[in-house]
């Protein structure tokens, strides 16, 4: 079980890297958009994934499918309503996240395993790579 309580350090975050890739340590790129990104991939814990594909799917919810949506969505809330709002792109995520309510991590729990963590998280390639080091396990995106 990985220790997921303290922020791991960007040694272990680069090592971690170094570990997965069989890179050398000294041609990294260790900047980046995020301060969890080497070489051009996201080094994240277990919360840290979670979080990210939560804040993804949570921006992302009027690209879902209708038919996924409408389970989460109050009774008498039909695909018709998702389906009206969906033009608006973007700007029916406040819209949808208010409909679904109390039921968003069901949803956030129930996409993350209908396409995997991976899907949400690197948009590159949708890939999640798992490795350990000094105890923690970190999980591994294309950024």
């Amino acid at each position: 079980m990985s220790d997921t309580t303290t922020t791991p350090t960007d040694e272990q975050r680069i090592a971690a890297y170094v570990k997965w890739a069989s890179a050398d340590a000294d041609d990294l790129v260790v900047e980046g958009y995020n301060d969890d990104e080497v070489d051009g991939h996201r080094v994240l814990t277990d919360d840290e994934a979670d979080e990210v594909a939560k804040e993804y799917i949570e921006q992302s919810l009027w690209a879902f499918n209708a038919s996924f949506l409408v389970a989460y969505l109050p009774d008498g809330v039909g695909e018709e309503v998702i389906e009206a709002l969906q033009p608006q792109c973007e700007g029916a995520n406040d819209a949808i996240r208010s409909m679904v309510g109390d039921r968003f991590d069901d949803l956030v729990a129930d996409a993350i395993g209908a396409d995997g963590r991976g899907h949400f998280v690197s948009s590159y390639d949708g890939e999640e790579h798992e490795v350990d080091v000094d105890g923690v396990t970190f999980y591994i995106h294309r950024a």
